[in-house]
């Protein structure tokens, strides 16, 4: 298995790899489309939020690439710098893209709903995890319930990863039938936004894949040392 691991993590890390530097490409691409509507992503956000009956969500701006995200807690919509000032088809893509998060809040969308419930016990989780998992494997021989408790709890993380799989796919497929049906982009303009959100969601993928990889190999571990006791 330790052999099988390496092949396959480093399978998935030059998967990743190509899937970042794919993205990132698509990106610089579609930021070269500027819209006909010549609204910019908070605009198409603000719209977006309209439309869907959403009155109790800010479309704000935050510092930063790539930190586009949508905040139950305070329900704003944080657009990153470019994003929120810039009128292309990648700003248009993932400004609709958040506020789709925003219409899954809005209607129950049970797994957001899921999602969000993880999200305290994947943050208590990430602080301690791999000092568990470090000394579980450590004391294998001595204490093979420590690396057990780690592997629960690395478990918890993996299903974050895998929930997020239908949230964020979810939330792509909602911006991009509101702006078809709304024609706020023209069919290339429509295109390339598909395009960037296809790119963006697979690197979810690879991050599920990762880490369910990683998963197995601890079980591996812990499998091993049991047997040997």
């Amino acid at each position: 298995m330790g052999m099988g691991y390496l092949i396959l993590a480093g399978a998935i890390m030059l998967f990743s790899w190509l899937v970042s530097s794919r993205l990132k490409s698509k990106f610089e691409h579609y930021s070269k489309l500027q819209l006909q509507n010549g609204m910019s992503g908070a605009e198409i956000a603000e719209k977006m939020l309209a439309d869907n009956g959403i009155r109790d969500v800010r479309v704000i701006s935050t510092p930063g690439r790539l930190t586009d995200h949508y905040n139950p807690t305070d329900k704003t919509v944080n657009l990153s710098e470019a994003v929120y000032n810039q009128r292309n088809a990648a700003a248009a893509a993932v400004a609709a893209h958040e506020c789709g998060h925003a219409v899954q809040h809005a209607v129950g969308y049970e797994w957001l709903t899921m999602r969000s419930k993880l999200v305290p016990v994947v943050n208590v989780a990430s602080s301690y995890m791999q000092w568990i998992l470090l000394a579980g494997i450590l004391m294998i021989k001595t204490f093979p319930g420590l690396l057990l408790v780690g592997i629960i709890i690395f478990a918890a993380t993996t299903l974050f990863s895998i929930v997020t799989l239908p949230v964020e796919y979810d939330a792509s497929n909602r911006a991009l039938a509101w702006l078809e049906n709304k024609r706020m982009l023209t069919p290339q303009e429509q295109a390339g936004a598909k395009d960037s959100l296809k790119w963006a969601a697979r690197t979810y993928v690879v991050a599920a894949l990762g880490s369910i990889a990683t998963l197995l190999y601890y079980i591996s571990i812990y499998m091993g040392g049991s047997r040997r006791d």
